[in-house]
């Protein structure tokens, strides 16, 4: 699962970018500046880890993760290809969700495309793009599928359908996710990589007096009011600072961080969200050698769950043994927690739920 980077160029993605992943993508004040997607793995900060390595100290410990990608600013006219918009449209159709990176600080210092702050112009701007981007794709699909649904295949029948739905949704300038789905249309949608279906989350970027009070920014509650209204999340970063907090050892990072009056950095909030937004959960395993966090969709059941470890386990699986982190906090150790009675034994019809510690038990 990956979740793609974007916003208008000199926005700041490059720099939000570097920042979580410590990638090295260039960042320049000049836009089309990133023409290549860039990826990175991006660890998510889970305070659950810290509590589970109190009481079962491991050799190391390993993070969930995710896949981040950069990709280069839009302009206006993307959707007929201005500033290599075909390219950067076909890198966004590939990713399962966006971080749409929005400009909330004044600096004449960094170049802004349209020469003005606004960040509702902004996201405007591109939601525009990708639904005259969508709304193309769609035509396409629906007069392919009239044709072949003459015959009277069903499926086509569907497909015809859906972009009837989707067609109409994007000429009245509405996005595609503003729309709800049964099963059957999200599965036949999920083929079609329509953009404007993807999950997004904003990320706005703030200048320095606006990361710790960003209430006090007037371009964040905007955006804030703009995600409300169109069913979005909005966390806000100052990239610059989280480049800098990126590149420093622990102390000083930390010291830096109280300096500041911030508890952690904001990047931690966008790595947790993001995991959200791609409907992403984790679960434990925890040993001597490692405690570690796994990364499944919600609804997993055990069996598949295990799969993630080695693929053998679903095919092999017997029962898991599954207790929570909050057992964990207050037996002390997985032999009290066993005491107590608060090790259960799930079959496989099992859904996970978000934070279990499990053992798996197989037979291959």
């Amino acid at each position: 699962m990956e979740a793609g980077i974007v916003g208008l160029p000199n926005v700041g993605t490059s720099t939000l970018f570097n920042a979580l992943t410590s990638g090295g993508a260039e960042a320049a004040n000049y836009p089309f500046c990133t023409i290549e997607p860039n990826v990175g793995v991006v660890p998510v900060p889970d305070p659950r880890l810290e509590v589970i390595t109190r009481y079962i100290p491991p050799q190391k410990c390993i993070p969930a993760s995710l896949r981040l990608v950069d990709i280069a600013g839009i302009v206006k006219g993307a959707s007929e290809g201005e500033g290599l918009g075909n390219k950067f449209l076909s890198h966004i159709r590939e990713v399962d969700a966006i971080l749409h990176v929005v400009r909330c600080f004044d600096d004449g210092d960094v170049l802004h495309v349209d020469g003005s702050v606004d960040p509702i112009r902004d996201i405007t701007t591109i939601d525009t793009e990708l639904m005259l981007a969508d709304l193309a794709i769609c035509e396409g699909i629906l007069e392919r599928q009239t044709r072949v649904a003459r015959s009277g295949d069903k499926e086509a029948i569907a497909k015809v359908a859906l972009m009837e739905r989707c067609t109409a949704t994007l000429g009245a300038g509405n996005l595609v996710r503003s729309l709800e789905f049964t099963p059957e249309e999200d599965r036949l949608l999920s083929s079609l990589g329509l953009i404007t279906a993807k999950r997004v989350l904003y990320v706005a970027n703030v200048d320095e007096a606006s990361a710790v009070n960003p209430d006090s920014n007037p371009h964040v509650r905007k955006v804030r009011e703009y995600a409300a209204a169109n069913g979005g999340k909005v966390v806000v970063v100052c990239a610059k600072i989280e480049s800098e907090l990126s590149e420093l050892p622990e102390a000083d990072r930390r010291e830096m961080l109280e300096s500041l009056g911030m508890k952690e950095p904001a990047l931690n909030a966008v790595a947790r969200e993001a995991y959200e937004l791609l409907g992403l959960q984790s679960y434990f395993t925890a040993g001597e050698k490692e405690v570690r966090a796994w990364t499944i969709h919600e609804g997993f059941t055990a069996p598949q769950a295990a799969c993630v470890i080695p693929t053998y386990f679903e095919r092999g699986f017997i029962r898991a043994e599954v207790y929570t982190v909050a057992d964990l906090e207050q037996h002390k150790s997985e032999k009290a927690i066993r005491e107590a009675g608060r090790m259960r034994a799930e079959g496989k019809s099992y859904v996970m739920k978000d934070g279990d510690v499990c053992h798996f038990l197989f037979n291959v």
